[in-house]
């Protein structure tokens, strides 16, 4: 399973972002394990210094936005798990700035950080080997639009994807 099989009546148009920044050759499973040592390797590269550095008042530190990473991970794999599981209630949206600072992510050390990813990833991983293809086309709602099991998952790859960009751009 390709993101390019996804349609897009499969998820909110906003997501497009992060699906689109997902490389069109990969597989899903393919792409989590290699996502896993991608995300790993480049935050272990940046600089301690630079780890709690907001480019702006009021902007997520790099720990925070790594934190927010893991995060949203966390909800989506609970969306594909429940949609793969054809439940079909509704499931509400969740505010990101409101989990960044109970996280108190600038108060970890970025291996404890990077140990809370991989086991979420691991965790991840095991769920999508676990739901068949047709399961993961499943589609049910999310944060009032349409989204299917496999978008859940693909959005996952691309939104690290971005935020890994966005650190490149405006932090480093």
């Amino acid at each position: 399973m390709r993101v390019t099989d996804l349609n897009t009546s499969e998820y909110n148009s906003y997501y497009g972002t992060y699906t689109s920044k997902v490389p069109k050759d990969v597989t899903l499973m393919d792409g989590f394990v290699k996502a896993e040592k991608d995300v790993v390797d480049f935050f272990k590269s940046i600089p301690e210094g630079k780890l709690e550095y907001r480019y702006a008042s009021g902007k997520w530190s790099i720990k925070e936005v790594l934190q927010h990473i893991i995060d949203t991970e966390r909800v989506f794999m609970y969306r594909c798990f429940r949609i793969a599981r054809h439940d079909s209630a509704p499931l509400v949206g969740y505010e990101q700035d409101d989990y960044i600072e109970p996280s108190k992510a600038d108060d970890k050390s970025i291996n404890d950080l990077l140990e809370e990813y991989k086991i979420g990833r691991k965790s991840f991983i095991i769920l999508l080997k676990s739901i068949n293809d047709a399961d993961l086309m499943f589609t049910g709602h999310a944060s009032g639009s349409p989204l299917s099991a496999r978008a859940a998952a693909f959005i996952i790859l691309g939104h690290e994807i971005h935020h890994m960009e966005v650190i490149k751009t405006l932090y480093l």
